[in-house]
């Protein structure tokens, strides 16, 4: 049996998303999909504009076999502590042949060319990176620039968001001597970070978020009409019917959690003294989240990292915690959100053949995980529960009413199966 992964969003799931899924049955001839899906929270350091349970029903019904959760401490994590956090979960379950990505170089003999300089971290690397770091600027412009210079690589592929992160993959397998093979599609439609739909070709996630959350309430023919080209049906039934959440939801939480806070640096994981000081320095002038962000943007501090570290800040995620995880070789789990008729056969293999505990039932593994383990499946809880807060307090500001929802128990979740 040939088993193929994926590490996705899915914020939301979309065409681009479908071709992949239907290409690694396809062009690869996988017997098997399973999906290592970011929880409720994003890379970028923004929640998610559905909760996980309904990305992963669309994730199942457009062909994946198994949806695991990535854990929230690498799914709001950089492109390398996010890649190294992934890979180490899928090469422990012990079945994964082919991981499979996007890219918008879509040559695998080029990313893996890239990937191997940067894994191999010569002496002269290092050094020109810390060279271009001490000159101001932002820590993957740095590296653009270092590997440009010492191994005179074409810039213009690092500037790729899809080829970066596919870069990163293959770095952690080629580092962790792993037998997983990296295959990579070539990335079809609008640009990673593109606002535009544009008639008849996939659109970016961010396009579709940005229609979304652009449209005024109430307006879900409009929202049907204009997105059904992009997005398949089973995932606009949510998008109608669901509240959508956005950064600024978070905005009182925020500006709460700096007010009553001291010291970022020592505590906060991706909060670093630069950071610490522009926010402190623009507190006062505090209006939303996403503002806030663009007020401390600057040449070495970029919209992602401050993004990221302002989450943590919100989700008490701890310096301590993420340097733990590193130095246990990142993932120590795999928290399973469902899956189909078919994963059914694949979830027995994984049991049988993983080096790390395969969670079906939250509740129970509070009792069975210790140390740095539980402390970040309790991380992945909380984390949960603070979006569910939110997106409840939202729901009820949408629909103008006093009535109240009980918030859904995590521990207690029903796994989703299609």
């Amino acid at each position: 049996m040939k088993t193929a992964a994926v590490i996705a969003e899915y914020n939301p799931f979309h065409n681009g998303h479908l071709y992949q899924l239907n290409a690694i049955r396809g062009e690869i001839n996988a017997d098997c999909i399973i999906v290592l899906m970011s929880g409720d929270f994003v890379q970028r350091g923004e929640p998610a504009i559905i909760d996980k349970y309904a990305r992963c029903e669309a994730a199942l019904r457009g062909g994946a076999d198994l949806v695991i959760e990535l854990p929230s401490y690498f799914a709001l994590g950089s492109a390398e502590y996010f890649a190294n956090g992934a890979v180490s979960l899928l090469d422990k379950l012990g079945v994964i042949d082919v991981l499979h990505f996007g890219s918008e170089c879509g040559d695998i003999g080029i990313l893996t060319k890239y990937a191997s300089c940067l894994a191999s971290e010569t002496p002269e690397y290092k050094k020109t990176l810390n060279m271009f770091l001490r000159q101001g600027f932002s820590f993957p412009t740095a590296r653009s620039k270092a590997m440009l210079e010492c191994f005179h690589l074409d810039e213009d592929i690092l500037s790729k968001a899809n080829n970066s992160l596919a870069i990163e993959y293959i770095k952690a397998v080629i580092r962790r001597k792993s037998s997983i093979k990296p295959v990579t599609l070539l990335r079809k439609g609008g640009e990673y970070d593109s606002k535009s739909l544009t008639n008849g070709e996939p659109a970016s996630a961010k396009a579709i978020r940005h229609a979304l959350l652009s449209l005024p309430e109430n307006s879900s023919e409009n929202t049907t009409d204009l997105l059904r080209e992009f997005i398949p049906d089973y995932v606009l039934k949510h998008l109608i019917s669901d509240v959508l959440m956005c950064i600024d939801d978070f905005s009182g939480l925020l500006h709460y959690k700096l007010l009553s806070s001291q010291n970022l640096t020592e505590k906060y994981y991706d909060v670093n003294e630069t950071l610490t000081n522009t926010i402190f320095n623009k507190l006062p002038s505090f209006t939303a989240f996403s503002d806030f962000v663009l007020e401390c943007k600057s040449k070495n501090l970029t919209y992602s990292h401050i993004c990221r570290g302002l989450m943590h800040i919100i989700l008490d995620m701890t310096d301590e915690n993420a340097c733990l995880l590193k130095e246990n070789d990142y993932s120590l789990y795999a928290r399973v959100l469902g899956f189909s008729d078919n994963g059914k056969n694949i979830l027995k293999s994984i049991k049988a053949n993983s080096s790390i505990p395969i969670i079906t039932k939250p509740s129970k593994a509070l009792k069975e995980l210790d140390g740095i383990s539980l402390s970040s499946f309790k991380s992945d809880i909380n984390v949960t529960n603070i979006y569910n807060s939110v997106r409840l307090r939202k729901a009820s500001h949408i629909l103008r009413n006093n009535t109240h929802h009980m918030m859904p128990n995590e521990l207690t979740r029903e796994l989703i199966r299609i």
